[in-house]
């Protein structure tokens, strides 16, 4: 048993469930801001590292910029700024050994149900997990804080639509998030289903040794052209500290992409009109441009990236091609279209998209009362309504994942020392019926659409509203007091209190 492994009676200070991005990144603010506090990571797969240890489709790799994808306190000196998923599962792995977090992690351990008791001002987790000779066992374990790191979809499912007749087809049907590590796609001709990042990341690493990758899409998305290293950023590497390189470098994407996100939101016409323009100069006079050209705004959906054009590259050189229609069934030899025309195939890939949840599909219970996350608002989207002592890592939509994530780790701690100071043992946000319920993320994609019942609200205004802006938010998570009338706070329950309590009920 490693030192830091609690005992099954130990009450801990924090646990954090998810070993990811996240997770460590919130383990390390712990252990930099809250020192004296006692914590656990709980981690359902073997491995750490989240999405980055999961998914092992050919490419995987990030559409954020590492430098503002990777933490502010560990530099990126990769050369890579959209880096591929083995240098992301690395640096997470470097983090947890520099930081000293590797011994809090329990792998393997799965969170069934979490109970809030008021009473004891502590949560109770039952955890599922296998012993040394391999038997499912189940164990609890308590703490004051609960931390979910887990993501925001379930690694069990993913969005796995049926199509007509899709036993008829001769072929293998694979789903990215479930990759074969047997397949082989050489010289084979590959039809993916999709348009969004899987599919445009899939496509450019397939067409290395498939005969041919067809993209089958029902409507387009953005994608633009992102250098794969940023010359300024390398530049800066070479003659200054790596921390203010990495420093400076990240601001320069903050600032960039906040900039752009206000300009596609103030003026979507030209700039929809600009990106449509980018695309058309890549792929060149032989390739129709309506299949790069959506019928939403910018922003409106996640636009996507093709580092240094990969994907535009091999369409133009007719290694992959874009065909825009509706599936009306599935043959032996491909997929037979709306349109009447056919696409012969001997792999489908069904890059459909990721199945949302929330909470880590644990069963939550706040004194025996079971939480549906959708009836709940999202408090700085952290915490939920009526909810004590829980927080949960969520990124932004329209920048990378860790910068808001580690704003949230940021205020946990905050609020951690606040509670501590003033001899407070719980925190739980008050919903105000006169704040306004909005949907908790506004994207009309169809992975947001489809978890629209499961997903919080969020309000009408500060603090149950998130700006997707870093700087606003950034303001608002390290800035604003901790006590804003808004987050009720209670002291340490009086246990002589309970037990007269108890005893006066009795008699």
């Amino acid at each position: 048993m490693s030192a830091h492994e609690p005992q099954p009676d130990t009450l801990l200070d924090v646990i954090i469930v998810g070993a990811g991005l996240s997770g460590i990144g919130a383990a390390v603010r712990l252990k930099q801001q809250c020192p004296d506090k006692s914590f656990t990571i709980l981690e359902a797969r073997d491995a750490i590292g989240g999405t980055w240890d999961l998914f092992r489709y050919p490419g995987i790799r990030s559409d954020s910029d590492m430098y503002t994808l990777s933490y502010d306190f560990k530099p990126w000196t990769n050369d890579k700024a959209i880096a591929d998923g083995p240098d992301i599962r690395a640096y997470i792995n470097e983090t947890a050994d520099q930081y000293h977090v590797r011994d809090h992690i329990r792998l393997g351990h799965r969170v069934i149900k979490a109970d809030w008791s008021s009473e004891q001002a502590c949560w109770t987790l039952e955890v599922a997990h296998t012993d040394s000779a391999g038997n499912a066992q189940h164990s609890t374990l308590r703490g004051r804080f609960l931390y979910l790191c887990s993501g925001y979809y379930s690694y069990e499912e993913a969005y796995r639509p049926d199509f007509p007749q899709e036993e008829s087809f001769k072929g293998r049907i694979v789903h990215p998030q479930f990759w074969p590590e047997d397949l082989d796609y050489r010289n084979q001709r590959v039809v993916v289903i999709g348009s969004g990042a899987t599919a445009i990341t899939l496509i450019p690493a397939m067409a290395k040794e498939a005969a041919h990758v067809t993209m089958l899409q029902r409507s387009p998305t953005y994608v633009v052209n992102r250098p794969l290293r940023d010359k300024m950023a390398l530049t800066m590497q070479r003659f200054m500290p790596a921390g203010v390189a990495h420093s400076l470098t990240r601001w320069k994407h903050i600032l960039l992409g906040i900039f752009y996100f206000r300009l596609a939101k103030r003026r979507p016409a030209m700039f929809k009109k600009r990106l449509i323009q980018m695309a058309s100069d890549e792929l060149g006079p032989d390739v129709d441009t309506r299949h790069f050209t959506p019928d939403y705004n910018p922003w409106d959906q996640r636009i996507c990236v093709a580092p240094d054009g990969d994907l535009f590259k091999d369409i133009r050189q007719g290694r992959a091609s874009v065909v825009t229609d509706h599936i009306e069934r599935f043959t032996a030899d491909g997929v037979q279209l709306k349109s009447g025309n056919t696409l012969p195939a001997d792999l489908i890939v069904v890059a459909t998209g990721l199945k949302l949840n929330m909470l880590g599909d644990i069963q939550v219970q706040v004194d025996g009362k079971a939480v549906n996350p959708a009836d709940t608002m999202a408090y700085k989207g952290m915490m939920l309504s009526g909810v004590p002592n829980c927080a949960m890592a969520f990124g932004y939509v329209n920048s990378s994942w860790t910068l808001k994530a580690d704003l949230t780790a940021d205020y946990v701690c905050r609020l951690l020392r606040h509670m501590d100071a003033n001899q407070l043992a719980v925190a739980i946000p008050e919903r105000d019926p006169d704040v306004a319920e909005e949907p908790f993320l506004s994207f009309t994609s169809g992975y947001v659409q489809r978890a629209s019942r499961v997903l919080p609200k969020q309000g009408d205004r500060v603090p149950w509203q998130v700006y997707q802006n870093y700087l606003q938010d950034r303001k608002v998570m390290r800035k604003s007091p901790i006590d804003d009338g808004v987050l009720r706070f209670y002291p340490v329950p009086d246990k002589a209190a309970h037990k007269a309590a108890a005893v006066g009920e009795s008699a």
